[in-house]
């Protein structure tokens, strides 16, 4: 029989049980402090309605959509009717059109989940990957906002990230940016698509993308200039205000970008807060505030999201207010692995339990069931080998305790406990069992 290559797609991965351990302890920070905010979580399927997924994202993320062919004799058509999820927010608008009756009239989720992208893999980046989502449904800018983006601050406050940069910006400034600098209504989406390329391909780049995009030259210079941050966050609020006298949905989108200014003092960590009208975030569906979190020596983001008041429209047939932030949870696993913010390996069991013989084996189970009620994990070796095997074993399974149940043992009714860091060991009944602590001990007889 011929032996196949083993192998997996480009922009997959496998993980080993020491990253699996890490990554755990991250998706279970982000949970509790989740839950600690008040979101509740939930889960949707993998695979979508393509009619779903299309339209949804821009002209880029559409091609990045993975298509499902249909099946049996259909699947010769070329045709698809179904998409892997591009991101988790569309199908949590999906999700409240067809569930709101069961969620409230303010609805608070979180989810963590894989989504799927048919992009070119590179540093960080990957076709499956996990998103760890919170979104507020059913209330108005800007209370929502600075409740997301609090949450996320005290995640990062407890994964031990410092120097963070919350960018913020709103897509009503934006549109009235673009209007400003005399660029037509229908070439807004397409100027947005360009800008969002600014920190990859640099002014010069997307001056020269926006021209190709059929924007006068001079139009796009001037809203490259109006897109730039002032020194202070003040300075660049007032310099928006100034623009907009006459355009009451950009002036309140200044108003909210103020308040949220001024409350993201209070987070945990102390991020700082940048107003960046140049950041755009280049999906189609968000309406208001929109923001990305960087971390310090990094040029890519590690969060963002924003509101979009008109998504969950598309699928219940009236718009409901709703803002959202995505982690980067890859990113932020590969940034804590490089930087060394990991613990050390802990142990893949707390106790080997090691049956020198056949006669043992009762004696073993009934006390690895005695363990274990006592909250640590355990497992017996696989066999009666010869106890040194049995002890190399323990090694490779970075085991803290070994319990050895010999015919000494057995017949006097105790087992003999090593502490494998320590060396420490020590033969005693097995009722005297007990954990000091998050130590595992035997009690004098």
């Amino acid at each position: 029989m011929a032996t196949l290559k083993a192998a997996i797609p480009k922009g997959t991965r496998d993980f080993l049980p020491e990253q699996m351990r890490q990554r755990y302890r991250v998706m279970d920070t982000i949970r509790r402090v989740y839950e600690r905010h008040g979101f509740s979580p939930i889960e949707t399927p993998a695979i979508e309605n393509i009619e779903t997924l299309m339209g949804k994202y821009g002209e880029e993320g559409d091609q990045l959509l993975f298509k499902i062919l249909m099946r049996g004799a259909k699947a010769a058509s070329g045709q698809c009717d179904l998409g892997l999820r591009y991101d988790l927010t569309v199908p949590l608008s999906r999700f409240v059109a067809m569930h709101q009756n069961e969620i409230g009239r303010v609805f608070k989720r979180y989810q963590i989940q894989p989504v799927y992208r048919a992009d070119r893999p590179g540093h960080g980046r990957f076709r499956e990957f996990y998103q760890c989502d919170i979104d507020m449904i059913g209330a108005a800018a800007p209370m929502p906002e600075i409740a997301l983006l609090q949450a996320v601050s005290d995640v990062f406050a407890e994964l031990k990230f410092d120097a963070l940069c919350i960018h913020l910006n709103d897509r009503r400034i934006l549109r009235a940016l673009i209007e400003v600098c005399g660029i037509s209504v229908e070439q807004e989406t397409t100027a947005i698509t360009a800008i969002d390329k600014l920190d990859k391909i640099g002014v010069e780049g997307v001056q020269k993308e926006l021209m190709e995009r059929g924007i006068a030259e001079e139009s796009a210079h001037r809203l490259l200039e109006l897109i730039q941050a002032r020194d202070s966050n003040e300075e660049t609020l007032n310099a928006l205000e100034s623009l907009f006298a006459d355009k009451s949905e950009a002036l309140q989108a200044v108003s909210e970008l103020r308040l949220i200014v001024g409350a993201s003092h209070h987070f945990a960590n102390t991020p700082q807060i940048r107003v960046s009208p140049e950041l755009a975030r280049g999906l189609n569906y968000y309406t208001g505030a929109i923001f990305e979190i960087q971390a310090e020596g990094l040029n890519s983001s590690i969060a963002g999201g924003g509101r979009y008041d008109h998504l969950i429209g598309m699928f219940s047939g009236r718009d409901i207010p709703a803002v959202g932030i995505s982690l980067g949870f890859e990113r932020i696993c590969v940034i804590m692995q490089e930087r060394g913010m990991f613990d050390d390996v802990q142990s893949d069991v707390d106790v080997v339990v090691a049956p020198a013989f056949s006669g043992a084996l009762h004696a073993a189970i009934a006390f690895s069931s005695q363990v274990r009620s006592l909250g640590l994990s355990c497992e017996i070796y696989p066999g009666f080998d010869k106890l040194a095997k049995q002890f190399k074993y323990a090694n490779e399974r970075h085991a803290r305790y070994v319990a050895v149940f010999g015919e000494d043992e057995i017949a006097a009714g105790t087992v003999t406990l090593k502490d494998m860091e320590s060396g420490e060991q020590k033969t005693a009944l097995i009722s005297m069992l007990c954990l000091d602590g998050n130590r595992l001990r035997l009690e004098n007889t």
